[in-house]
């Protein structure tokens, strides 16, 4: 088993101003810059959410200036 899937403790997908996904444990006060996104769960669960999702993983800025 890997150490994802031993590990029980409830995530939140979290998301910046860039639009850049990452996990943060539930328990714990989300970093200032990132909000929660509004998926939670398990940290597999929270990455395969956003293995769905995140489909560009350019930051915001870049694609706004690339203009796509």
């Amino acid at each position: 088993m890997s150490e994802d899937q031993d590990d029980t403790r409830t995530y939140l997908v979290v998301l910046n101003d860039e639009e850049q996904y990452s996990v943060w444990p539930a328990d714990r006060e989300v970093p200032a810059g990132w909000y929660a996104e509004g998926t939670s769960g398990t940290k597999t669960e929270c990455l395969a959410h956003i293995d769905e999702v995140w489909t560009d993983m350019r930051p915001l800025s870049l694609r706004s200036r690339l203009g796509s």
